[in-house]
């Protein structure tokens, strides 16, 4: 199950990123074929590698596993952003998105 869900999630961002299997292998220092073989099962990727697949599309790991988020790379591109705003500011983004919500 786990297993599966890691091809399919890294399937996913991948797709969303718009890169190849071969692309994303060669992009991460390894082989053409690294990327394929975890997709279709037949490797996982040890935890350094999948830090390093987080890094590589912009995500951190509780992103990678939050499948509630549909664009996970740009919320964190939103959260990063907010970091350098001050607490006034925030608020203000925050009413905007309450009413947007509703």
């Amino acid at each position: 199950m786990y297993v599966d869900f890691v091809r399919d999630r890294i399937t996913q961002l991948r797709m969303q990123k718009g890169v190849s299997e071969y692309q994303m292998s060669y992009d991460l220092g390894h082989s053409r074929g690294y990327i394929y073989n975890i997709s279709s099962g037949k490797a996982l990727p040890p935890l350094k590698e999948f830090f390093a697949i987080c890094d590589y599309f912009g995500i951190t790991p509780q992103q990678f596993f939050d499948t509630d988020s549909q664009e996970p790379a740009l919320i964190q591109k939103v959260v990063q952003g907010l970091h350098q705003l001050d607490p006034q500011d925030i608020h203000m983004i925050l009413d905007i998105i309450d009413r947007m919500a509703k």
